[in-house]
């Protein structure tokens, strides 16, 4: 993705369900544990750059000896930072071995809120004498209603310290554990237990389903909540509609959880067989004794997964993902062909580094099967009288492919700080000279998505026009991004889409600016509505536009003013992208069908912050 975006974070979770003896005496050592956790964190570090932490619990720690551990980091080697600390305070303490336990959960951190510190970064942790009491929780979510959990908890009496939605969770989870504990507590009294057997009691038999099926029935959004009791308790539960993924594996040995499935893979060495999809509306449960089980707590909506997990932030090393993502470049070739006029002679075909590059092969391998259907028809419609030469230059044939954008990372982050961002910016790629006949050649360039388009505009057409081509063609293997997400991408402003105000710029060329302020007041009218009644009146924005219009229309806005080169711009269809995807079927962000009602609710806010001059991007 040439325009970066920060997105959804990443959990992991391991649960040994043998004595640690076991894992010394099969393993080699008693960190097999806390191992796989690092390995599980690694993996997809590409999840959350932010921060970083941790929380284990120890299930036979002594009184007197602590049983629930949390390290936390904030910045890009925040996963190293925390595992150092961690074998620092093993080091020092070798009688106790602090993090050495049967339970671990790890988190990744990317803010979508604009909120960061150590603060903010998960497992939040909350604190009590009585182990079946404290709670440490993380995720990988964003919750549409906040206000309305805030307004509830607090009607219940308790006082939150901060409005963000893990603080809340914490809160709203920890009431209702405390209240599970009570209810046990009473339980076990009247049949006449006291003491140590009273308190073992009541963790055995502390009901994380029901606290769960209670706390979620008030959740608006896309979410996979994980959470540690320091009784012994595991829990992982996706949202109703699956829009966040979880993935579990299961042996003899350990129960573990992550965000994405080939990094159980690798960290476990296991077949994809082996490694299961937690479905919507479900938690994956695990009780003090190691004993595990799936309960649907939610009822199943209808499937909304996340269809930019397979286009871009997933790892495309999933058997499932890589074959999707080439299907999306597969597809978009009989487009891409006629905006070239199925010219391959004077056609050079490349892509915009790196996470394109799937997408890219799928679109050569369809264009050489389009090629090579060429040359049958040419090879059987004068067969008859072909010579050994014109055989040999029709088989000669071939799409002309280039590595002809290079992105210079290191380049990339000095700009980031320098008052010449602008100019310096259209160096962040480079192109390799010598591949492209000047004034003759067209250019195609693949990438997986285009958000603001500003990366394209400053830099990538300015640096691909230094080789003069004919024409550029840029192709998106995903459809045009025109509304905000709110379910866990750094996707929540308006102005920031170029897909947006190439609608807008269009309205008011064409004289319909009086549409820009109809939707404000529609937008205003509902604006204390029930999240329930919303509708999403900022669909009528692109309403009276083709797509070809719009793309047209973001062609000009990414074309340099000193660019020799005609530019393009080619689009995924959405309904293409649910062939390519047909299991990821949530596309809010392309076409404004929110699964859940606070999705209307916020678009629609955006909307009025950006009409009323408010949030990222100029009105």
């Amino acid at each position: 993705m040439s325009d970066s975006i920060k997105h959804e974070c990443g959990i992991a979770m391991v649960r040994l369900l043998k004595p640690l003896e076991h894992y010394r005496e099969t393993y080699g050592t008693d960190l097999w544990g806390l191992n796989k956790l690092y390995l599980l964190m690694e993996k997809q570090h590409n999840r959350g750059q932010e921060g970083a932490g941790l929380a284990a619990v120890k299930l036979h720690a002594e009184p007197g000896e602590e049983y629930i551990f949390r390290e936390r980091a904030m910045g890009t080697g925040a996963i190293q930072e925390i595992f150092s600390s961690v074998h620092r305070d093993l080091a020092a303490d070798p009688l106790h071995r602090p993090f050495v336990g049967e339970l671990y959960m790890g988190h990744l951190r990317y803010s979508t809120t604009g909120r960061s510190g150590i603060s903010y970064t998960h497992p939040f942790l909350r604190r009590n004498n009585w182990r079946s009491r404290n709670l440490s929780l993380a995720g990988n979510f964003n919750l549409t209603n906040v206000d309305e959990l805030f307004a509830h908890i607090v009607s219940r009496g308790q006082h939150p310290r901060h409005n963000a939605d893990t603080f809340i969770l914490l809160e709203q989870l920890g009431y209702l554990l405390d209240s599970e504990v009570d209810r046990q507590y009473q339980h076990f009294k009247a049949q006449g237990l006291e003491g140590a057997p009273l308190n073992a009691a009541i963790e055995t038999h502390v009901d994380i389903e029901r606290i769960l099926r209670e706390a979620s029935q008030l959740w608006d959004g896309g979410y996979v909540i994980c959470g540690l009791t320091g009784s012994g308790e595991m829990f992982s539960l996706r949202d109703p509609h699956g829009i966040r993924p979880a993935f579990y594996y299961i042996s003899d040995d350990v129960v573990a959880v992550a965000s994405e499935r080939p990094v159980l893979q690798t960290t476990f060495d296991i077949d994809t067989d082996q490694v299961h999809e937690l479905l919507p509306g479900q938690a994956l449960l695990v009780n003090q004794s190691g004993a595990w089980r799936l309960a649907q707590v939610l009822p199943a909506g209808e499937v909304k997964a996340c269809s930019f997990e397979r286009i871009y932030f997933s790892r495309g090393s999933d058997c499932d993902i890589y074959r999707e993502r080439k299907e999306l470049g597969r597809l978009l070739v009989e487009e891409v062909l006629s905006r070239v006029d199925y010219d391959f002679a004077h056609t050079v075909f490349s892509f915009i580094p790196n996470t394109a590059e799937v997408a890219y092969m799928g679109m050569m391998e369809g264009l050489q099967e389009w090629f090579n259907r060429q040359k049958c028809h040419a090879l059987l419609a004068s067969r008859e009288t072909l010579t050994e030469a014109e055989i040999t230059d029709i088989m000669a044939m071939r799409v002309r492919t280039e590595k002809l954008a290079l992105k210079d990372i290191k380049l990339r982050t000095f700009i980031a700080e320098d008052s010449s961002r602008d100019d310096l910016a259209a160096h962040v790629y480079d192109t390799t000279y010598g591949t492209t006949r000047p004034g003759v050649d067209s250019v195609v360039a693949i990438d997986d998505s285009i958000v603001r388009g500003t990366t394209l505009r400053r830099s990538i057409v300015h640096i691909l026009s230094r080789q003069r081509p004919r024409k550029i063609v840029i192709v998106s293997s995903s459809p045009q991004i025109r509304y905000p997400d709110c379910y866990g991408i750094d996707m929540s402003s308006m102005g920031e889409f170029i897909a947006f105000n190439a609608a807008i710029e269009l309205l008011r060329e064409r004289g319909m600016s009086s549409r820009i302020d109809e939707v404000y007041r529609l937008c205003k009218a509902q604006e204390h509505l029930p999240k329930e009644e919303i509708v999403n009146h900022v669909k009528a924005i692109y309403e009276p536009f083709s797509d070809r219009d719009i793309s047209d229309r973001i062609a000009r806005m990414i074309t340099p003013s000193d660019c020799p080169s005609e530019v393009e711009v080619v689009y995924q269809t959405i309904a293409d992208l649910h062939r390519a995807c047909p299991n990821h079927t949530g596309d809010w962000y392309f076409s404004g069908n929110y699964p859940t009602p606070g999705g209307n609710k916020l678009v629609n806010r955006a909307y009025i912050d950006w009409y009323e001059g408010r949030g990222r991007g100029d009105r």
